[in-house]
């Protein structure tokens, strides 16, 4: 059951990235879809949290850590992937990506106890930097467009500082904390969008393709709502180093949805970038 439940997660958040780009190209802008992606996500996670009878607490000082998470744990990373599929192909997006574990070791190091290198991480870490640094070299044909890179990336360090943030910061019960980040990530989101609400409303009238709606309330309701529910049933059942069998399928889904599924033409030495990284990821699980 729990191999199952681990291969629902891969799928959906694999597919992701394809999903996302559906959207880009219905029509929706970076900030509309992470918008929605987030209100559906958090409608989703705190109607169950609810319903299995949590609830939310009341305190300033839970409501201070919900919004460091809801600030690197969504609103950051999503706005910022959907900003760089803009000009970065799904499938390599996903390979830019497969970096988040190696982010979290290098800042578990300085700021974790216990958490500390190793040569295999060290291999490990050096193996997936030249993945990147390969795909984005210039000089290699077939490199992406450096921004869109450099906001995932920075996304996926996002999310690697919010996973070190989770171990740092008053503990929760998983579903609360689910629903109080994506919550805060809304709030966080909520000034751009009093900001310009109209254009909002007219973009989802006018611009917005069917495929478009279809695709951000696949991402609201799947990757960021339901797979969250189900992220935080494998934690318990099965623990956290289970879980990280993720990272090798994730990027691997996210290469051949995007691939196979769009066309999207993918170069080579994106393959070459996503067989370095997941070679180094092999080696970070090497104990010594």
């Amino acid at each position: 059951m729990n191999w199952l439940l681990l291969s629902f997660l891969v799928i959906i958040w694999g597919t992701s990235f394809m999903v996302t780009a559906i959207a880009i190209e219905g029509g929706l802008s970076a900030l509309t879809i992470t918008l929605l992606r987030v209100s559906l996500g958090a409608a989703v996670i705190t109607l169950f949290t609810y319903s299995r009878g949590l609830r939310l607490p009341l305190d300033v000082k839970s409501w201070a850590s919900f919004m460091l998470l809801g600030l690197f744990g969504s609103a950051l990373p999503f706005m910022l992937i959907t900003w760089g599929q803009q000009s970065v192909p799904s499938a390599t997006t996903g390979v830019l990506m497969a970096i988040m574990p190696f982010v979290t070791m290098l800042i578990a190091h300085y700021f974790v106890e216990g958490e500390r290198f190793n040569r295999y991480k060290m291999i490990g870490l050096i193996l997936a930097f030249s993945g990147v640094i390969f795909i984005l070299n210039p000089f290699v044909a077939g490199s992406v467009d450096l921004l869109g890179a450099l906001a995932i990336l920075t996304a996926a360090s996002s999310y690697a500082l919010n996973t070190v943030l989770i171990r740092l910061l008053p503990k929760f019960n998983p579903l609360i904390a689910g629903s109080g980040m994506l919550l805060c990530g809304l709030l966080l989101l909520s000034p751009f969008v009093f900001s310009d609400a109209n254009a909002l409303l007219d973009e989802l009238r006018y611009d917005a393709k069917p495929s478009a709606i279809m695709a951000v309330i696949w991402l609201g309701c799947m990757p960021a709502g339901a797979a969250s529910i189900i992220y935080f049933i494998v934690v318990n059942r099965a623990g956290p180093s289970f879980l990280s069998n993720c990272n090798f399928l994730i990027p691997v889904v996210a290469y051949f949805a995007g691939t196979l599924i769009l066309g999207e033409t993918v170069s080579l030495n994106s393959l070459i970038a996503l067989i370095g990284i997941l070679t180094g990821i092999g080696l970070t699980r090497v104990i010594r």
